[in-house]
């Protein structure tokens, strides 16, 4: 059961902000308050983080195997509790219950795969350029992992970045999303219940700015990542730059979706549909830059007005998409549209705030911006997409890459040789041949290019780089005294 005030975890302990301040979680389908949250500052991120460093040794010094094996107790039980996460992540962000079951299993997969990467950690043996001396390289913990996330898939955000910190050794605080905090207490207290020693995580509620920053800066915070929009990525590289902490970044996209003039248009608009409005438009990937070959434009057009027009809007498990997390959000959507249709945007559908309650923003498909307009590097983070008319393949490839970002792009062709070099030369950090500009596994690598990110990735066996430090070992031997 939620309780009225969301609290912070810090070791074994359900701690309320020291100040005793709270702010209010808001229901994005009723715009009514669901429960409060406590409104932690630095004194209570320094409490989690001490709490942190005391674990630290023990963790640490806990073999990865055994490690492995605590986090798979923890996987089993996330999937054992499946429904009532996914009730609670429904709550939250108004996603229907049918994709927050989806999420959770998205998050039970990552959990499984990090869990047994506590087998393996492997290091590399390799030749010494002298006699009698062998080298080599071990992993170990970079200390106490600071975790920021997004609201928008709150349970695979907490996923992504605990299971891996934990298992390379790492002692870690998570700052919840401010729009999710139920599903990042809910976790800290089934990883509690399943046997994670007290201090090895701590979950802390709050602002970004009281409770995200003083987490950055604190000096025995070694290795941070978040999350979230590049405005904010820049300030933390700035807040962490002077200590020269180790900085992992998943930032925004305005990705592209090419539909060539050979594609199959039933399938390339089913995925233009889903990457630019399933769960709201609220990716990081979502595709807002459907660029149509002009020979396919007035009938791909055509089908995607029709599509929009289908799309159901609502909670409910028939409906295609929610509501967005909060109504600023909602408000800096309908102020973006506007601005377009005033630049000489066009508007083939929605711009606008539909029913009276809760935070649901129309589907929405806009043509005609003028080149450059501001649209096309602002990530609205939201169901607003623009189509774009464009000459032939290289003018396609020209502009996906024009974008200041670089996270995902698809492309819907039926030549392969299209599909190849799109692959090669999109700028971006994840590329997907008719599909969606979404939907990379838990053991692949993720992360942008530019304005996207610092060239980091997770998931995948690449964030254990982000999570762990390579140590060299040289062996010397003395064949005189075998």
């Amino acid at each position: 059961m939620v309780p009225a005030i969301i609290p912070n975890l810090i070791g074994s302990h359900e701690r309320v902000a020291a100040n005793a301040g709270s702010f209010a979680k808001i229901s994005p389908v009723t715009g009514e308050k669901l429960w409060d949250v406590t409104a932690s500052t630095g004194d209570d991120v320094r409490v989690a983080v001490c709490a942190a460093a005391d674990t630290f040794p023990s963790w640490s010094d806990t073999p990865g195997v055994q490690r492995g094996l605590v986090l798979g107790k923890i996987a089993a039980a996330l999937d054992a509790r499946r429904e009532e996460l996914a009730r609670l992540v429904s709550t939250e962000t108004g996603k229907s219950f049918k994709d927050a079951v989806g999420e959770v299993g998205g998050a039970v997969q990552l959990a499984h795969f990090f869990a047994s990467e506590g087998q393996r950690l492997y290091g590399r043996t390799t030749t010494s350029g002298q006699a009698n001396r062998h080298a080599l390289t071990i992993r170990r913990p970079r200390g106490i992992a600071g975790l920021i996330i997004a609201a928008n898939t709150p349970i695979a955000n907490v996923a992504w970045k605990v299971f891996p910190a934990l298992v390379c050794g790492n002692t870690a605080v998570l700052k919840a999303a401010d729009d999710a905090p139920a599903v990042a207490w809910m976790f800290g207290k089934l990883a509690a219940e399943a046997g994670l020693p007290p201090g090895v995580l701590s979950v802390v509620q709050g602002t970004g700015r009281d409770a995200g920053e003083p987490l950055v800066l604190d000096e025995r915070v070694r290795v941070l990542s978040f999350t979230g929009s590049t405005a904010v990525g820049r300030r933390i590289l700035e807040l962490a730059a002077p200590r020269l902490a180790r900085v992992s970044l998943e930032l925004g996209g305005k990705n592209a979706l090419v539909v060539c003039d050979d594609a199959n248009l039933a399938s390339a608009l089913r995925w233009t549909l889903l990457s630019a409005f399933s769960n709201a438009g609220q990716r990081c990937a979502a595709a807002s830059r459907i660029l149509v070959f002009d020979r396919v434009y007035e009938e791909f057009r055509s089908r995607m007005i029709d599509g929009v027009a289908s799309l159901s809007v609502g909670p409910r498990d028939s409906d295609d998409f929610g509501p967005v997390i909060n109504g600023r959000q909602l408000e800096k959507m309908i102020t973006a549209v506007a601005g377009a249709r005033a630049r000489g945007g066009r508007l083939l559908t929605g711009g606008n705030r539909m029913g009276d309650t809760g935070f649901f923003m129309a589907p929405t498909l806009i043509e005609g911006l003028p080149p450059g307009d501001e649209l096309e590097h602002q990530e609205l983070f939201g169901p607003v997409a623009v189509l774009y008319r464009i000459r032939d393949f290289a003018h396609a490839l020209e502009e996906t890459n024009r974008s200041p970002y670089g996270l995902t792009a698809a492309i819907h062709t039926g030549d392969v040789n299209r599909a190849m070099l799109f692959a090669d030369k999109a700028d971006v950090g994840v590329v997907t041949v008719n599909g969606g500009t979404y939907g990379s596994e838990p053991h692949m690598p993720f992360g942008g290019t530019k304005l996207s990110g610092n060239g980091t990735r997770e998931p995948g066996t690449e964030a254990l780089d982000v999570y762990s430090e390579l140590k060299d070992v040289y062996l010397n031997i003395d064949p005189s005294a075998a």
